[in-house]
């Protein structure tokens, strides 16, 4: 039997580098570290740092297609480290000048060993918990005694062609994940777009299809808001033209992450929309959301997300707010952004800056008039919509993929 240390034709060590160029750091890279993991798992690559290292220090560092960059400190007493990231084509078109950060390490792959088949491998064995058994700490933080690890984790002895066919597998799932995710940036992209040309620059179609704004048409200063709105635009507080539904406070010692009772949705889960949480605890249903329900977290951070994660019991500390006439619900979601940014800015001080209902009651908004904006709203709607729909198809994609893994590495699923 093999083990992961046989895969590996290099080890390629990180540099953090200077956060600014300077003569002795000429070269720029963008340095993978450990919170780069779950974003670019997520094909998001915005989080990883631009850093500045010596020509000499990238030369010997540059990552190319198919390495794997290995976590070795950091974690948490319930995440082990020893998460990796695959350098994948898309993230170098992204990013171009790879490297890893310090914390990091990153490995090169044998050419009877095909990267993607053993980074998917790794997923599978990382996913055991087995990477907890190999963890050392030094000043309280825990690293990862990766020598060891690869030495002592045995990998199945498969012939290359059908390592590829494998990935090859894997690969087609992920390709069509990271195509949902692509499309729903474009639909966020187009219905942000619509937004602010119709509802903040009010250049909606006037009575003779021209931009209403820039073609003169009749703004009026209004005391609550403090601007300018179009003329027959009513101005309401939000809880007139919608209803709130705070979560139910839980027991949280009845919490679990096993899959024991009915989801939950804490408020740690609105900003990704999808939870991984349960409780065995039950509550009437009216505190069950439902995709498509628009949250707002209330307490730090108030993040504010679309739900894709099916039926859910909504906790405390989380909030749905639900346009009462359904032509505004998508319309509503990206006016709340501004209001409520601005509520974060004036409640955060020393201490956990919390949004109540009383914060929630005081919002004004003015409300574009159905017979001139109709055309915008509907699209909104149906933005949302499919935005919904591929969030939804990413969850079960995932979930596909991570069934198939274990399966197709043992044997028990053969590829044809």
């Amino acid at each position: 039997m093999k083990t992961l240390y046989d895969t590996v034709a290099e080890f390629i060590s990180g540099d953090w580098g200077c956060e600014t160029v300077n003569a002795s750091a000429p070269q720029a890279g963008y340095c993978i570290r450990a919170a780069d993991v779950v974003p670019i798992e997520t094909h998001d690559y915005s989080t990883i740092p631009l850093r500045f290292v010596s020509n000499s220090s990238f030369a010997q560092r540059q990552l190319i297609k198919g390495d794997i960059v290995i976590e070795k400190s950091g974690g948490s007493p319930t995440q082990s480290t020893g998460r990796v990231v695959y350098i994948s084509q898309p993230l170098l078109s992204a990013k171009r000048n790879i490297i890893c950060s310090n914390f990091c390490t990153a490995i090169r792959i044998k050419p009877e060993w095909d990267p993607y088949f053993v980074y998917q491998y790794w997923r599978q064995v990382y996913s055991t918990g087995v990477f907890f058994n190999y963890e050392g700490k030094t000043s309280g933080l825990k690293n990862l005694q990766l020598e060891v690890a690869l030495k002592s984790i045995p990998i199945p002895e498969i012939d290359l062609p059908t390592q590829l066919r494998i990935a090859g597998v894997l690969g087609s799932i992920d390709e069509k994940i990271e195509l949902n995710r692509k499309k729903i940036v474009e639909l966020e992209a187009l219905a942000k777009t619509i937004y602010d040309y119709w509802f903040v620059q009010f250049d909606f179609p006037d009575a003779n299809g021209k931009p209403y704004k820039s073609s003169g048409g009749k703004m009026v200063w209004n005391e609550q808001l403090k601007r300018n709105v179009p003329e027959g635009w009513r101005i309401q507080k939000l809880a007139e033209i919608a209803d709130y539904l705070f979560g139910f406070p839980f027991d949280s010692s009845l919490f679990n992450s096993e899959g024991k009772g009915f989801p939950i949705v804490r408020i740690r889960n609105v900003k990704d929309g999808q939870t991984a949480d349960f409780t065995t605890e039950n509550a009437a249903r009216e505190y069950i959301i439902s995709n498509g329900d628009f949250l707002i977290g209330m307490d730090g951070y108030f993040d504010m997300n679309h739900w894709i994660g099916g039926n859910a019991y909504l906790v405390q500390r989380t909030c749905r707010i639900k346009a009462k006439e359904a032509a505004y619900a998508g319309w509503l979601a990206y006016a709340m952004y501004a209001p409520i940014k601005h509520l974060e800015k004036s409640l955060t001080g020393a201490t956990l800056a919390h949004l109540g209902k009383a914060h929630l009651d005081e919002i004004w908004l003015p409300i574009p008039p159905l017979d001139a904006t109709n055309d915008a709203l509907r699209t909104i709607n149906n933005t949302i919509d499919r935005k919904v729909e591929l969030g939804v198809e990413i969850q079960e994609l995932t979930r596909e993929r991570d069934f198939l893994l274990p399966l197709l590495m043992n044997g028990q699923v053969e590829v044809g």
